[in-house]
């Protein structure tokens, strides 16, 4: 597993309510046009590692919010961490916490243990290898603050694994899981050419692949995504909602110039065939990096993003 983030595709990730060009979009990322739903997060490494630095002021003022909420946490466990981004920030914003960062993936914890190292938490900071849920079954000690961002959705059945995220919590210890939002915007609705509504467009699309992903994940359950209902149904009380915006508006920096044209590539990689040819020529033009109207020199490109944060608090 991996953020939003993972986005991304990022991790951890990309999609609207699923982190659209965002941090779930990565998540997009298949063989075969969209048709295929596996994720290969070694792979998406060096994206989901960009979209989590670009979305770091979202992220610190998501964890500034946690701050007042969790009081000294001794452990910290970042469950489905990618790249570990946002486990530093929380080695950063928690400086008496030790925090583990816990992925499927070993070459994205890789990248987390050397991050973490380089930052100077290295001492604070560990890591587990393993498929969620189950894998939590191996933490020594009861989390005080569990964090799941944009993890979740990558796991078949979501009510069974907060249940199994409640169970690793310390009495008043605290979940929190990001998870929705909007979709992420780069671009004017109206580009200059072909057709406005692009980016609408491309969200459809993303969310059909999305229904698609789930469906086909392993034990993979239908659930009325009510965060705050799910997180009392696992049993736990106090729960609690709150959006966060990353808003770098125009012009772009070239880091989230960067961001965006690789997020719009993956797009085109993914979703080419199942776009009219109008649309694959648009996106066609606004990848090509020496064309004045594409996203690497025109001046009205931005990123606006909302991610939601629910929590929710274990009984002590």
């Amino acid at each position: 597993m991996a953020h939003e983030q993972h986005e991304q595709h990022q991790q951890h990730e990309h999609h609207g309510h699923h982190g659209h060009h965002g941090t779930a979009h990565g998540s997009a990322h298949g063989h075969g046009h969209g048709h295929h739903t596996e994720i290969d997060w070694a792979e998406m490494a060096p994206h989901l590692e960009a979209q989590a630095e670009l979305f770091t002021p979202l992220y610190e003022r998501a964890l500034s919010w946690l701050g007042k909420e969790v009081t000294e946490p001794g452990l910290i466990v970042d469950a489905g961490s990618g790249p570990g981004v946002v486990s530093c920030l929380f080695a950063e914003t928690f400086p008496g916490a030790r925090v583990l960062a816990v992925d499927g993936s070993e070459p994205l914890l890789e990248r987390a243990r050397a991050r973490a190292a380089r930052l100077g938490h290295g001492d604070r900071f560990g890591t587990l290898a393993g498929e969620l849920p189950g894998i939590l079954d191996e933490l020594e000690y009861p989390a005080d603050l569990l964090w799941a961002g944009r993890s979740l959705h990558h796991l078949g059945d979501q009510r069974a694994a907060l249940t199994a995220f409640a169970q690793r919590l310390a009495p008043g210890g605290t979940l929190a899981i990001m998870e929705g939002g909007l979709p992420s915007r780069f671009l004017p609705r109206d580009l200059g050419f072909g057709r406005p509504g692009l980016d609408a467009r491309l969200d459809a699309l993303e969310a059909e692949w999305f229904a698609r992903m789930r469906a086909d994940l392993p034990g993979s359950v239908e659930v009325t995504e009510d965060w705050p209902a799910l997180l009392n149904a696992a049993g736990l009380k106090h729960t609690r909602t709150r959006s966060f915006l990353l808003d770098l508006p125009a012009p772009a920096s070239d880091r989230a110039r960067a961001y965006i044209a690789a997020s719009l590539g993956r797009l085109r990689e993914v979703f080419g065939d199942a776009l009219d040819p109008d649309d694959r020529a648009a996106l066609d033009r606004l990848l090509d990096p020496q064309d004045p109207a594409g996203v690497q020199r025109r001046p009205d490109v931005f990123v606006l993003a909302a991610h939601t944060v629910h929590t929710a608090v274990k009984s002590a």
